[in-house]
């Protein structure tokens, strides 16, 4: 079978997945995926569990490149958000700063003004 066209096909098939998985923010099935994983660090309110849980799906859906996984995949997508989002835990409780704490809707404002400069037309 070295060297047919189904053969060639086959070997391409991974790669070319791969390529459209990030090609415009998409995964290879076309869904829309995240681009955009927010810092939780030093804001005043602290991040909740809630944001800290959406950002480690987040995470492990840009990994995985599922938005949402199938049922062989579903256990171990769920299992690695929680892992995620117990570690990023412990990592925001441990982290130390000497800056003042973050307006969150300051940094909000901020974002909006870059997202305006940056697809004005």
């Amino acid at each position: 079978m070295r060297g047919t066209a189904s053969h060639d096909n086959a070997k391409r098939r991974p790669a070319r997945r791969f390529v459209l998985a990030y090609r415009g923010g998409r995964n290879h099935q076309g869904r829309i995926m995240c681009r955009n994983i927010k810092t939780l660090f030093n804001f005043e309110p602290p991040a909740t569990d809630d944001e800290v849980e959406a950002a480690s799906l987040q995470f492990v859906r840009k990994l995985s490149g599922f938005t949402k996984p199938s049922r062989a995949n579903e256990d171990a997508f769920h299992a690695a958000v929680e892992q995620v989002a117990a570690i990023s835990r412990e990592l925001l409780s441990r982290l130390q700063t000497n800056a003042p704490a973050k307006d969150r809707a300051q940094e909000a404002a901020k974002a909006k003004a870059r997202t305006a400069k940056r697809f004005a037309t």
